[in-house]
């Protein structure tokens, strides 16, 4: 792949697109990491004399939301790094007029791409809009290049384009924790949705040596194979059936927990308890990973000589269900192989534990990530070349 140093860009109009997609809450940013994480390669543009034009997307905006508006981002970057300018669209007359007016070393962040349908339609006039903005396309933004959209595959096939620095890396980290492991490689997977990490399941079986599974998507497998028993299987359990059939759930490399917290489903504490899988009733569902199982993970943990961690081992938004996630990450920060960590989840629940200093990559990317792992080309790299 390219570098973003090979690059001739003194003087000229570089588009960066990056991924400021970051959590906010009362007109507050609650985690800046993706932000600070874009930050590098912003500043080797700045010294090297491009005028920098940012792009991103933020939420999920239905048309011109003014709550998803990347305003609020300009403001941080412009108090980190300085001279940072913002307009309120991202195409048309007035960005092109704001972009004359660019010095060397400028930087200016457009409004939230997906204020326009066009940009996750991939369509060919929003594309070459946004080409004509610039002389050179970086693609910073991993975390999207899964996604076949305007701004990840329409613009790098229309302008000379390289990875930037954390795209770099990102991809540099990813490939050693896959190619050529330190054994034994340990995958941690976890989270809500078995549909979406069926294909990461069954690649980590073939790569991994262990594989140990927490989450929502523990309980799903395990009431597939019948060891958590319900009368009434709900329509999302149902579906699973024929996708289970894909992963060999009889793997001696597939780890499941043993035993879990449990609840009522309503989440009612009152009659929280610690049990057996195997005990779980009708009317209960499981939170989190028992003690039993924290144990047996974190004796497979500490041995690992390479470690891929994605998705929290139960419903960790609530305190008393973030045990298991928060002993697993104590046990993956003490070991000493290289560990690969990352999807939103995760990376809130580390952050929220103020771990961060304890990891040594943290991707920032959720589904770019497990295509990556998955094995699937994933079309914003591809299209770099």
């Amino acid at each position: 792949m390219k570098s973003l140093k090979d690059a001739n860009v003194k003087g000229k109009k570089v588009l960066v697109r990056c991924d400021f997609n970051v959590p906010i809450s009362d007109g507050q940013i609650d985690d800046s990491y993706r932000i600070d994480q874009a930050v590098p390669t912003i500043q080797y543009l700045r010294k090297e004399g491009a005028k920098i034009i940012l792009i991103s997307h933020l939420g999920r905006p239905k048309g011109k939301d003014k709550s998803c508006s990347l305003k609020i981002i300009a403001d941080y970057l412009d108090k980190k790094i300085g001279n940072v300018k913002f307009y309120k669209d991202c195409i048309g007359g007035g960005v092109e007029k704001e972009i004359e007016k660019m010095l060397t070393g400028d930087i200016l962040l457009l409004e939230n791409l997906r204020f326009y349908s066009e940009e996750e339609a991939n369509d060919q006039k929003f594309s070459k809009s946004l080409a004509s903005l610039a002389d050179v396309f970086v693609q910073e933004g991993f975390s999207v290049c899964h996604r076949e959209h305007a701004s990840v595959v329409g613009v790098a096939s229309l302008l000379p384009s390289y990875p930037g620095f954390l795209l770099e890396n990102e991809i540099k980290v990813l490939t050693r924790g896959l190619a050529k492991p330190k054994r034994p490689l340990v995958s941690i997977v976890g989270g809500v949705k078995l549909e979406t990490k069926v294909k990461l399941v069954r690649n980590l079986l073939e790569k991994s040596d262990y594989v140990l599974v927490g989450g929502k998507i523990a309980n799903t497998i395990l009431t597939i194979r019948g060891i958590c028993v319900r009368d009434n299987w709900t329509k999302e359990e149902a579906s699973l059936l024929d996708v289970a059939q894909s992963i060999d759930l009889t793997s001696p490399k597939l780890h499941l927990p043993v035993d879990g917290v449990m609840a009522l489903k309503n989440l009612d504490q009152k009659y929280m308890r610690i049990g057996g899988v195997g005990t779980l009733r009708k009317e209960e569902d499981i939170f989190d990973i028992g003690p039993e199982t924290i144990e047996k993970y974190k004796a497979i943990i500490k041995e690992a000589g390479t470690i891929i961690w994605n998705g929290p081992m139960g419903y960790s938004e609530v305190s008393v269900f973030e045990k298991g996630t928060n002993e697993i990450m104590d046990a993956v920060a003490k070991n000493k192989g290289f560990a690969i960590v990352g999807g939103g989840e995760t990376v809130e629940a580390i952050f929220k534990a103020k771990m961060e200093s304890k990891f040594e990559h943290i991707s920032t990317a959720g589904g770019a990530m497990l295509d990556f792992i998955s094995g699937d080309l994933l079309p914003g790299i591809k299209i770099l070349g």
